[in-house]
């Protein structure tokens, strides 16, 4: 890590906080309500699950989400994992949104997690190998973030390895400029998706 980007940490951090803050009032006034409500009869009482990420430096922490997946499903499956079977009706509206994944802005507020950094994975399967990679090439020492350089890159078709080059990359060459392009190039993708 440069000397530049030890000094710009501060300043995304401050990013974030303040980023959160807004995007929590944001969320709170137009659809987490109403989303809460129409999932927490979908769901049969349970809107919400907290799925055991690995953070910065290999520590877990609890990654709040909406539940998309039907009652009787283990929420914690990864995406890749997970079938269309596995979603209810409401819950393909929020993955394809991206409303699902909104609630980590409390973990952003908190510092377990930045807008811009890898994304937080599970230490299981081929998730657990893209973990060790990211130990070996040192860019386990970031903040996991809600997007990241390898979603710039079609991350669903990425394999584990091709996801720890990615996230390589981004911790050699982070920095304002960097994080401003991932975070429109974002944006972009959530309107243009699928």
């Amino acid at each position: 890590m440069t000397k530049r980007q030890k000094f710009y940490l501060p300043f995304k951090r401050l990013i974030d906080i303040s980023g959160s803050m807004l995007g929590t009032f944001f969320c709170m006034a137009f659809f987490w309500w109403w989303v809460t409500i129409i999932n927490l009869f979908v769901t049969k009482g349970h809107p919400f699950f907290v799925s055991k990420r690995v953070g910065k430096n290999g520590k877990e922490f609890g990654l709040v989400k909406f539940r998309s997946m039907k009652p009787d499903v283990d929420p914690n499956l990864t995406s890749m994992q997970s079938s269309e079977e596995n979603l209810t009706r409401f819950g393909k509206f929020l993955r394809k949104t991206s409303i699902d994944e909104t609630l980590q802005l409390f973990n952003i507020f908190i510092g377990q997690m930045a807008f811009i950094g890898p994304r937080p994975l599970i230490n299981f399967d081929e998730d657990a190998i893209t973990i060790k990679k990211r130990k070996e090439n040192g860019s386990i020492a970031l903040k996991p973030g809600l997007s990241g350089y390898a979603q710039m890159h079609k991350r669903a078709s990425l394999d584990c390895i091709s996801k720890a080059d990615y996230d390589f990359e981004y911790f050699k060459n982070f920095s304002f400029s960097l994080d401003t392009k991932i975070f429109i190039r974002t944006i972009f993708c959530l309107y243009y998706k699928k």
